[in-house]
């Protein structure tokens, strides 16, 4: 650790400090929220399932954590799994994040299109990766079995 870092995380101004904090609200996140998460990333906890309605499908995710967004241009969602990749194109190109109680914490809820087969692949192997790409954001999640690990 150099001078500077540690003169910083002296007086409370550290990247590390920092990144402690967001491994705690992570944490606290997942306690709040009754439900299993699906995917963690560093400072968001990603909340999905498949849904089918009238043979049509969709991938629901809820962000929970420090992404904040408004969009008027969609987002999509890369899935990596064992023998396959699947990008995801939001179903609707507008939507924003809500605020919540806890201080820098918003939720956003992003439906994506995603063909029957592609579902299976989802409920059959578990992914190990998902990409978030909205508004020149990227979050890297790793599933949360894998990140239990």
């Amino acid at each position: 650790m150099s001078f500077i870092t540690k003169l910083k995380s002296a007086f409370g101004n550290s990247k590390s400090i920092d990144k402690k904090a967001t491994l705690d609200t992570t944490e606290a996140i997942i306690q709040d929220i009754e439900h299993d998460p699906f995917a963690i990333s560093e400072e968001n906890v990603l909340y999905a399932g498949l849904n089918e309605l009238g043979g049509y499908y969709s991938f629901q995710t809820v962000i929970v954590g420090t992404f904040k967004v408004k969009t008027k241009k969609g987002g999509q969602l890369k899935v990596t799994g064992k023998n396959y990749n699947l990008e995801l194109n939001s179903e609707s190109v507008e939507f924003e994040s809500d605020p919540t109680d806890i201080k820098g914490r918003s939720i956003t809820k992003i439906d994506f299109q995603i063909e029957e087969n592609d579902a299976t692949k989802i409920t059959q192997h578990q992914p190990n990766q998902l990409v978030l790409n909205c508004k020149k954001q990227e979050i890297v999640f790793n599933t949360a079995i894998a990140a239990n690990e």
